[in-house]
C-alpha cells in the first residue's frame, strides 16, 4: 500500500479518535449537544489532507502532523463554545431566559413576561437578574459579537412598533454596556412585529412575540490558540 495512503488512513482514524475521546465536562447539556467531537474530528481529517499535500517529500508524517495541529484547534473552539453555552444555562436557569444552540451561534431568547411592560421600553424589575448574569457571562467570555433584537407583537401601528422594538433592544444594550460589557462588540437592531414566533391573537402568543434575542456569534478573526504547552483546549486568541 502506497505510504500516502497508509498516512490517510491512520490520519482518518486519529481524527475519529480525536472526535470520541473528548474529556469535554459538558457534552451531555440538554439542547446544545457536544460540538467538540465534531469540530475536532472534522478538523483532524482535514488536517491530514493538508498536511500530506504542503509536506511533498515527507506526506505521511506531514499527514500525520496536519492532523494532529488541526484536531487539536478544533476541539479547543468546540469546547470554548460548549463551555459558554453550559455557563449560559446554569446561569439562566429559573429565569424563563431560553438558550439555544447552532453551531458556533449561541441564542439567548427572553420572552416579554420578563423583560418590559406593554408599549414600554423600561427594563422590568425582574429582567435585571438575568441581564446581570449575562454581563458577567459576556465579560468572562469575550470572543463573541452580541447582536440584541427587539421584538413586538402587532398591537399598534408598524410604525410604532418598529421605534418601540429599537428602544428595547437599546435599553438592554445601555444596561450591559453600564456593567462593563465591551461596547465594540455590542449591535442592536429593532424587528417590530416581523418575526412572531406565535399567534397575536391572543394575549399569550402576544407576550412570546413581545421579546428580546440576544445572538452570539464568533468574533472575525478570532482564532484558536493551540500551541504547545501554551494553551489549553478553549483558549481563544484574537488576531488583527
Amino acid at each position: 500500500m502506497p505510504m500516502l495512503s497508509r498516512s490517510i488512513i491512520a490520519a482518518t482514524t486519529l481524527a475519529l479518535l480525536a472526535g470520541c475521546a473528548s474529556n469535554n465536562p459538558y457534552e451531555n447539556q440538554g439542547g446544545g449537544g457536544n460540538k467538540t467531537a465534531t469540530y475536532g474530528g472534522l478538523g483532524a481529517l482535514a488536517g491530514a489532507v493538508a498536511g500530506a499535500a504542503i509536506d511533498h517529500n515527507h506526506r505521511g508524517k506531514g499527514a500525520l502532523i496536519g492532523a494532529a495541529v488541526a484536531g487539536a484547534a478544533g476541539a479547543g473552539y468546540g469546547y470554548y463554545a460548549d463551555r459558554q453555552e453550559a455557563e449560559l444555562r446554569k446561569s439562566m436557569e429559573g429565569t424563563g431566559v431560553q438558550v439555544q444552540r447552532q453551531g458556533d451561534n449561541i441564542q439567548l431568547i427572553m420572552p416579554g413576561n420578563i423583560t418590559f411592560a406593554t408599549d414600554s421600553s423600561d427594563i422590568a424589575s425582574n429582567f435585571y437578574t438575568p441581564l446581570n448574569n449575562l454581563a458577567t457571562s459576556f465579560k468572562q467570555f469575550d470572543q463573541n459579537s452580541i447582536e440584541i433584537v427587539g421584538h413586538t407583537d402587532s398591537t399598534g401601528s408598524h410604525a410604532h412598533n418598529m421605534d418601540l422594538s429599537q428602544r428595547r433592544a437599546q435599553s438592554v444594550a445601555n444596561y450591559l454596556l453600564a456593567q462593563g460589557v465591551n461596547p465594540q462588540r455590542v449591535t442592536t437592531r429593532g424587528m417590530g412585529p416581523d418575526q412572531p414566533v406565535a399567534s397575536n391573537a391572543n394575549e399569550g402568543g402576544r407576550a412570546q412575540n413581545r421579546r428580546v434575542e440576544v445572538n452570539l456569534r464568533p468574533l472575525p478573526g478570532a482564532q484558536v490558540q493551540q500551541q504547545p504547552g501554551t494553551a489549553q483546549p478553549g483558549t481563544v486568541q484574537q488576531y488583527p
